[in-house]
């Protein structure tokens, strides 16, 4: 989902977006507390409240550009069609750090860092929204965070009473947004969420051609960057399959389906 990504760089503002200080991209966690451990099971039910709980926290704890921001805006209009998937309500905001990420939670919510928007087209900005959104329609986020809750949060123990899902505390949820955020998709989750993205943003009346552009904007940043150990960008996609392999997939795709590059 578009997400295991967390860059910086010096970045030149998107033009028309006010002069205003961004944040680093809050994944800080507390003290840790201990909870009673027990086996837990997790039901839809009880998924849906952990997300729920998970994405409140990170839009509590991290700027959200309100309705009047220009990079709110915008991505409004790039988004107006894309509503819904797979019978999942769809929903978006933008947070103003100074990362260079975007992620998608299993319960339709998307959010995009302003950075990003910085260095991105509107057409290369569709296509990573069009590859997370492929992630959500696959439930790969939904298995993503399961298997990140349960390895992570769970670390300290998470009781289950009545059914009801016991309530994270922030460190949980500070350990659980960083393994969101370093965890891997295989090649095939990979592949199947960029193919779903192409179909999703064409049956929309967008242009494909956003999943190739998309990806070589990733390239031409990361070799711009340089392949410096641990560097934060080289997280972006990092673990995805070769970026020259993306291009030439959806390139191959656009061309045999005469689509008109924008």
């Amino acid at each position: 989902m578009m997400r295991k990504f967390a860059c910086m760089l010096a970045l030149v503002a998107y033009v028309g977006v006010p002069a205003v200080c961004m944040a680093q991209f809050n994944l800080k966690t507390l003290k840790s507390a201990t909870k009673a451990v027990q086996a837990v099971t997790l039901t839809d039910a009880q998924m849906a409240e952990y997300v729920k709980e998970y994405i409140d926290w990170m839009d509590k704890h991290n700027p959200v550009c309100d309705e009047s921001s220009p990079y709110t805006k915008r991505l409004e209009t790039l988004t107006s069609s894309l509503d819904q998937v797979e019978g999942i309500k769809l929903n978006f905001k933008v947070y103003h750090v100074t990362d260079i990420n975007a992620f998608a939670c299993a319960d339709g919510s998307i959010r995009v860092f302003s950075s990003l928007m910085d260095i991105m087209s509107d057409e290369e900005l569709l296509g990573i929204i069009g590859h997370e959104i492929g992630h959500i329609a696959h439930k790969d986020s939904k298995n993503a965070f399961r298997t990140s809750l349960l390895t992570s949060a769970l670390k300290d123990g998470i009781s289950s009473q009545g059914g009801k899902a016991a309530a994270l505390t922030d460190s949980q949820i500070g350990t659980l947004g960083e393994a969101l955020v370093n965890s891997t998709y295989s090649q095939k989750q990979e592949k199947g969420a960029d193919d779903y993205g192409y179909d999703f943003l064409k049956s929309k009346g967008k242009n494909p051609w956003a999943m190739a552009l998309s990806f070589q904007k990733l390239k031409q940043i990361q070799e711009e960057a340089g392949a410096k150990k641990n560097n934060k960008l080289n997280q972006l996609f990092s673990t995805h399959p070769d970026l020259d392999v993306r291009i030439q997939r959806m390139t191959e795709r656009a061309e045999k389906e005469c689509i008109a590059k924008p």
